[in-house]
């Protein structure tokens, strides 16, 4: 396991219909095994100096890491992320939030690991199959897992954007993880929440059926969330497993 696995990925983002700018970045490290995808939140200036921290956080990662030592480091300098922007907004005063959503996902010897906060999330597709792998750490998500709400009924709520965790959030990162086996043709899907929140999982799945791959598969699916009126930010990376 000491290995990349032979996974490549490409991604695709977007301010959207509506937003002035763009607070969404991501990562490509098909080179160490490691993709991810931020949305940032926070006035001024907040959200985009949030979701780049994460990344460029990321990105400084070294070559040569174990399977283990990838995770483990991962975890770090999101940890790392937290407490460079909890510092910062500090500095800007009492009521200054820097914050971004996260999911990375690592791909080492034909196992997986995926790490998030917030509702950024990670899908597998495999073998025709639409798989959420992520949870969202969001109000509305806590409402449907009550029973509450739909799924249906969770995109399209008033306070559908509200998460309950970020990097930046809180003194303490709190981060879910995922693992599981990679097998042969696996396609993952890792999108930012206005990607899947105005497209939705079924149109994501019809996406993937309808074909493409690499970087075409990427701006198609931002394509069908601009055709779909997106208001929010859209972001998308896909990794495929040959």
């Amino acid at each position: 396991m000491s290995a990349p696995a032979p996974c490549r990925g490409w991604g695709a983002t977007h301010a959207g219909t509506k937003r002035p700018s763009n607070q969404d970045a991501y990562l490509l490290r098909s080179e160490i095994g490691l993709w991810a995808v931020a949305d940032g939140a926070g006035g001024h200036g907040g959200g985009e100096i949030a979701s780049a921290r994460v990344v460029e956080e990321l990105r400084a990662l070294p070559l040569g890491l174990s399977s283990g030592e990838l995770l483990a480091r991962t975890r770090d300098a999101l940890e790392e992320a937290n407490a460079a922007l909890r510092e910062e907004a500090r500095a800007r005063g009492p009521s200054a939030m820097l914050a971004s959503t996260v999911v990375a996902l690592m791909l080492r010897g034909g196992h997986f690991a995926c790490l998030w906060a917030g509702d950024s999330r990670c899908y597998l597709w495999r073998g025709g199959y639409l798989t959420r792998l992520t949870r969202d750490h969001s109000m509305v998500q806590e409402l449907v897992d009550a029973g509450a709400l739909t799924e249906e009924g969770a995109a399209r709520h008033p306070h559908a954007n509200v998460v309950t965790r970020a990097v930046g959030a809180d003194d303490t990162l709190n981060l879910d993880k995922v693992t599981g086996q990679v097998m042969s043709g696996d396609l993952f899907v890792l999108c930012s929440d206005g990607v899947a929140k105005d497209l939705g999982d079924a149109a994501i799945a019809s996406a993937l059926i309808a074909g493409g791959d690499g970087q075409g598969l990427a701006d198609s699916l931002i394509a069908l969330a601009m055709t779909a009126g997106s208001t929010d930010n859209v972001t998308v990376v896909v990794v495929r497993c040959p």
